[in-house]
């Protein structure tokens, strides 16, 4: 297989493992805000289902958590698998997994809050809900950039487990050229792409993180 051939080949998983990074972030980031107003709120049922649901989701290996989702269906309540289901498995535990470490890393942003902005807020006139979104949020995604990076670092690294339930994103045809062709070269190809992709994430989460900050 000539190099050219086998970038080529390499090209089509890469772009599933954008794909899968895009996707996942654009579901679990809003979705983690979510969850940790729901682990903040004082409906202790809410509270309580929330505080489990992310304790499983990262008490449990993302691989095992792709294999229920895309087998529990079947197994659990004999519903056909459809063809297309594969791909959009992966996007589904994903992005309940980073929910759940996101969820966390807004909670600690939130409940970092100086309680006297809260009051100071209430006494200008502005309601809970102005509050929250006005003042609150915009100082909590300054704080949790850093956090936040580390995360989506992360998720570009983990779209190579995608691999467990045949989704053919970069690492699985990195690995199918080089068991065929007996070479190291695609593994090689496979690791500058990620550390590029993640090299570009870094770069930009870094540029977002000095437009927030206020102090610079």
């Amino acid at each position: 297989m000539s190099f050219t051939v086998m970038l080529s080949k390499l090209s089509e998983g890469m772009i599933t493992s954008v794909l899968i990074f895009t996707l996942t972030l654009l579901i679990s980031l809003p979705l983690g805000l979510v969850v940790a107003l729901a682990r903040i709120s004082k409906n202790k049922p809410l509270s309580a289902f929330t505080r489990i649901y992310i304790s499983i989701m990262r008490g449990t290996p993302l691989m095992l958590q792709l294999l229920v989702v895309y087998f529990g269906p079947y197994y659990l309540f004999r519903i056909p698998l459809a063809s297309g289901y594969r791909f959009w498995a992966v996007i589904l535990a994903f992005s309940i997994n980073y929910a759940a470490y996101f969820a966390e890393i807004y909670r600690g942003g939130i409940e970092s809050m100086p309680i006297g902005q809260y009051e100071a807020a209430r006494v200008l006139g502005y309601s809970e809900s102005q509050i929250f979104l006005k003042i609150i949020l915009p100082q909590v995604f300054k704080r949790i950039i850093p956090s936040i990076t580390n995360e989506v670092i992360t998720l570009i690294k983990d779209t190579s487990l995608a691999f467990s339930i045949a989704v053919t994103e970069m690492f699985t045809v990195a690995k199918a050229i080089a068991s065929s062709e007996r070479t190291m070269v695609s593994y090689i190809a496979a690791g500058i792409f990620y550390y590029v992709f993640n090299f570009i994430v870094a770069f930009v989460m870094e540029r977002i993180e000095k437009k927030l900050n206020y102090y610079h």
